[in-house]
């Protein structure tokens, strides 16, 4: 991977390594964490499978509706998943789960195809990723919670 067209980033989660794969393999569980904040998320289609579609419009905030679709590349349950974003702009997110202890450390990996691209969009997407990964964070606790 280029490091010009690749951003990083991992925390630990207080959750097993199950617990934080459910998170992206069950579809409403997913639909509640995935994006920026404010965003929030109408899945059309989710094909849990190796190769499987994903299709869905995330809405921002602003009310602006933004079209994805990406196919779930490689899924080793519970320690890999792989996502192909097919639509514009395109990407492929590597999410990783190691256990530690207290824990999972996730590590997410986004590679752009296009440099230029990766590039024009690090401002949004740095903060984005921490985000995304915030989001997942209050979504696990609030099914530790619910259990």
């Amino acid at each position: 991977m280029d490091a010009s067209n690749t951003f990083r980033t991992s925390r630990v989660l207080p959750y097993a390594m199950q617990t934080v794969f459910q998170a992206f393999s069950e579809a409403g569980t997913l639909a509640s964490w995935w994006g920026p904040n404010g965003f929030t998320n109408t899945f059309e289609v989710f094909e849990f499978r190796r190769e499987g579609r994903w299709k869905f419009v995330m809405q921002g905030p602003d009310g602006s509706r933004h079209p994805n679709e990406s196919t779930f590349a490689e899924i080793d349950m519970p320690s890999k998943l792989v996502i192909r974003h097919e639509s514009a702009p395109r990407f492929t997110l590597t999410v990783e789960l190691m256990p530690v202890a207290g824990g999972t450390r996730i590590y997410w990996i986004q590679a752009f195809q296009d440099s230029a691209v990766a590039a024009a969009l690090r401002h949004i997407v740095e903060p984005a990723n921490e985000q995304n990964l915030d989001r997942l964070s209050a979504a696990l606790a609030r099914q530790e919670r619910a259990d």
